[in-house]
């Protein structure tokens, strides 16, 4: 049988296959910049988006690990992205890594530039944590303080001082001692004055930076050394001839052991720097930025635990001396009012679940939030008091309600900070309640104004994406060379700002940015 003729052979059209845009593993040369998170992962393949263009509602990448910092300005949460990065051996790695483990790391679809960014990522949060403890103790420490002065009351403590160390606007603050694993611990005694206290909330609060540290309580009659200013004509004379025969017994208190000892009020510190200011603006503004920002993380803080300063004034803003510098810093003297303090928020109450509604009138509204004791509500329009208060710009409620054109007093421009104070302080205090910026907001601009990135940045290049991760690459990479510059050198030991600096550059990410600078530049 003849065989049947051969079927015609099909030829199949294959498509030539392209690299991908982005994969390659270059860092150098790359013209395309790569849409990763510099933060929290791998860099995939680049997006197209136009220069300039606004965030989008969601950006394509993702964070290997949830964010620990409060997002501002609204920042969308990351979804996932389709790479999956080594981001738990990023955090391990440490220059004695083996070559082994690194070569794997190297191959993957990362490269090295997502190699360098996540360690850049694990290196600012070891030291951010180092720096916070060594600024607030370690917190094991702390719990075994609390249960050895549980039960201990005035016997049990040592008074350094009869006189007050600092006196606020609720309480009273005394130095005593106490001896603690063969140690001579001192902290602060505060006495509440009356219908001043928040007992019971301060007890659930945490451990912040900028939210006093609760150690212990008890209720006691007070030591007779003792004196409590505020009586007229009794603030620097002793007990007299009768009252030393016959002492009439000391008032029953609660008292509350503080681990941060106050210097001074924070309405201390602006009326002593009259001079500061005038000398020095740009130092003097500095400083304000600093202790504005430590108020907005702490009032942060609270909001998450549904609580609230309960008075938002100066006088109960405690400011603490940071501890002392390292051994090649002791001979060098910093002027007085120079060295930025701790400031710490000491009055709180529970937040209800009912707050005051927003009234009709704004003007109302606007009003009555600046002449309240402090309602949640009204947190905005305090800070924005408070930055004319720490600019020695008359700011009462009087003169506030005499500007109905929507005009505030102007706040002179006498350094790089002013400009940008007298903005956030516009949208703190803006009369319509629904176009204020939140306490959030106000921790973004802030951070802005004081570690960029300036206006300057944008005049040669369009602001876009691209431009403001750059940037965040380049400032992190140099952040920690500065630190092991300083370091090796022995020059400073990091202190506060520096803490302050690394929560700003470990937890930024580009879509912030991009959202803080078109509110503070507009």
């Amino acid at each position: 049988h003849p065989l049947p003729p051969p079927l015609p052979k099909k030829q199949l059209q294959r498509a030539e296959s392209l690299p991908e845009p982005g994969s390659s593993h270059r860092c150098h040369g790359d013209p395309e910049p790569r849409a990763g998170s510099i933060l929290y992962s791998i860099p995939p393949p680049p997006l197209r988006q136009e220069e300039g263009a606004p965030p989008r509602d969601g950006p394509s990448w993702a964070p290997k690990k949830p964010l620990t910092k409060s997002h501002s300005l609204g920042e969308p949460l990351a979804r996932s992205s389709p790479q999956k990065a080594p981001s738990a051996s990023l955090r391990e790695l440490t220059f004695g890594t083996a070559d082994g483990e690194l070569g794997q790391l190297l191959e993957s679809p990362a490269g090295v530039c997502g190699v360098v960014l996540g360690c850049q990522e694990a290196a600012l949060a070891r030291l951010s944590a180092h720096m916070q403890e060594e600024l607030v103790g370690p917190e094991e420490r702390q719990q075994l303080l609390e249960a050895e002065l549980a039960g201990k009351r005035w016997a049990a403590l040592r008074v350094l001082d009869p006189q007050p160390c600092c006196q606020s606007g609720d309480a009273w603050y005394f130095r005593v001692g106490f001896t603690f694993e063969h140690s001579q611990l001192q902290f602060a005694a505060k006495v509440p004055k009356p219908c001043c206290s928040s007992l019971g909330v301060q007890s659930s609060l945490g451990t912040h930076c900028s939210i006093q540290r609760l150690l212990g309580r008890f209720t006691d009659r007070l030591p007779r050394e003792l004196v409590l200013p505020g009586i007229p004509g009794k603030q620097s004379q002793g007990p007299s001839r009768e009252e030393a025969a016959c002492p009439a017994p000391q008032p029953v208190l609660q008292v509350l052991l503080c681990a941060e000892v106050p210097q001074q009020t924070l309405a201390d510190f602006v009326k002593g720097s009259h001079a500061l200011h005038r000398t020095s603006p740009g130092h003097y503004e500095r400083l304000g930025c600093l202790l504005l920002l430590q108020l907005c993380m702490g009032l942060e803080h609270l909001r998450g635990q549904n609580v609230a300063q309960g008075d938002l004034c100066p006088e109960n803003l405690l400011l603490v001396q940071c501890p002392c510098p390292s051994q090649s810093q002791q001979g060098q003297k910093e002027p007085l009012g120079l060295s930025l303090p701790r400031l710490l928020i000491s009055s709180f109450f529970k937040v209800q679940e009912k707050q005051r509604p927003c009234s009709s009138s704004q003007e109302q509204d606007w009003s009555q939030g600046l002449a309240a004791p402090s309602p949640p509500a009204a947190a905005e329009l305090n800070v924005g008091r408070l930055i004319y208060q720490i600019l020695h710009v008359d700011i009462s409620l009087e003169n506030i309600l005499g500007f109905r054109s929507k005009r505030l007093p102007e706040i002179p421009s006498l350094s790089i900070y002013s400009a940008g104070l007298k903005r956030l302080a516009t949208l703190l205090l803006h009369r319509d309640p629904h176009q204020r910026v939140s306490i959030e907001q106000a921790r973004g601009i802030l951070q802005v104004l004081l570690w960029g990135p300036r206006q300057e940045l944008f005049a040669r290049s369009r602001k876009s994406l691209a431009l403001l991760r750059s940037w965040l690459e380049v400032k992190r990479a140099l952040l920690l060379l500065r630190f092991a510059e300083n370091s090796a050198g022995a020059r400073v030991s990091p202190g506060l700002e520096e803490w302050l600096c690394c929560q700003y550059f470990q937890g930024v990410t580009e879509h912030t940015l991009y959202q803080v600078t078109q509110v503070l530049y507009a």
